[in-house]
């Protein structure tokens, strides 16, 4: 039986661990990670939460939706068993119908011929049974040559607690063009801190030779991936190569290990690209949207 449950009414250990042994787990669909950023959220759950659908909701101009929270790649259905486009649908069907939109990013798990889906594609690079000498023969040839040019500038990798410096370089250089609300920021700072309180917060800041700040990014581990949750640059940073410095930094620590390095990303080609030079693998996922007007 699916249950429609609320906050309250959710066992957290049963869900999160739902989460976990899940097929395709992602760490957005932990009861922490929604928390920080979504406004309110509620699930649906089967059975026993042998499968488990979490729902950020929001209230506008008193209408109920559920929307697509920031910070946010990838929900919808989450289960250890495969997942069958029926059971997809039966879900779906369980959400009531006061919530008149349903805008989500789905899983790579739910990835069926329906209606109301749209595809959207990320990256990703295992790591696991992979040195660092057969994961380097995977960069293109021009990406290769942009490591060694960050490595003749003699740029610095530094790990840190803080993401506020980060944070500022983006809203500094990118800002103005993603337009971020300051309630997005907020909910970003809020996921960094408590991802630091369970120790799955990476911060790596990028310096030249003279301590200049060139770029950073923000990760998030958990057992199955490393995600590249947040990253800045610098007109300078772009010039001295401190983002291929610094993904080729986390490839080399993590080489070998049992993860999977997930670059979040990219609809746009400039960045796709840079993603795809590492020799990260295309994936894809879905957008589910629909009215429930009537």
């Amino acid at each position: 039986m699916i249950r429609y449950l609320t906050r309250s009414q959710i066992d957290l250990f049963k869900y999160d661990n739902c989460i976990l042994e899940s097929r395709s787990s992602r760490v957005y669909g932990y009861s922490w990670y929604l928390d920080a950023v979504c406004d309110t959220w509620h699930a649906l759950v089967l059975d026993d939460y042998n499968a488990v659908m979490p729902l950020p909701i929001r209230v506008k101009y008193g209408v109920n939706y559920i929307y697509q929270a920031p910070w946010i790649q990838q929900l919808g259905l989450f289960s250890h068993k495969k997942i069958e486009s029926k059971l997809f649908e039966d879900f779906i069907q369980k959400i009531p119908k006061k919530f008149k939109l349903i805008d989500m990013m789905l899983n790579t798990s739910n990835n069926f011929s329906i209606k109301h889906v749209k595809p959207r594609y990320n990256f990703i690079l295992p790591l696991e049974n992979n040195s660092y000498q057969v994961l380097l023969k995977g960069y293109s040839k021009g990406r290769k040559s942009s490591v060694k040019q960050a490595q003749k500038f003699g740029l610095k990798i530094k790990k840190t607690t803080s993401a506020k410096a980060i944070i500022e370089l983006f809203r500094e250089n990118k800002g103005e063009d993603l337009q971020k609300s300051a309630q997005d920021y907020l909910a970003l700072q809020r996921l960094v801190n408590q991802g630091q309180f369970l120790r799955k917060t990476l911060i790596y800041e990028v310096f030249n030779s003279n301590d200049k700040l060139l770029g950073g990014a923000i990760f998030l581990i958990d057992e199955h991936r490393i995600t590249n949750l947040f990253s800045a640059l610098n007109n300078l940073g772009r010039e001295k190569q401190a983002m291929s410095f610094l993904v080729d930094f986390i490839i080399k620590y993590y080489a070998g290990q049992p993860f999977v390095l997930d670059f979040e990303g990219s609809m746009i080609t400039k960045i796709a690209s840079f993603y795809k030079s590492f020799g990260a693998i295309k994936e894809t996922y879905f957008q589910y949207k629909k009215w429930q007007l009537f």
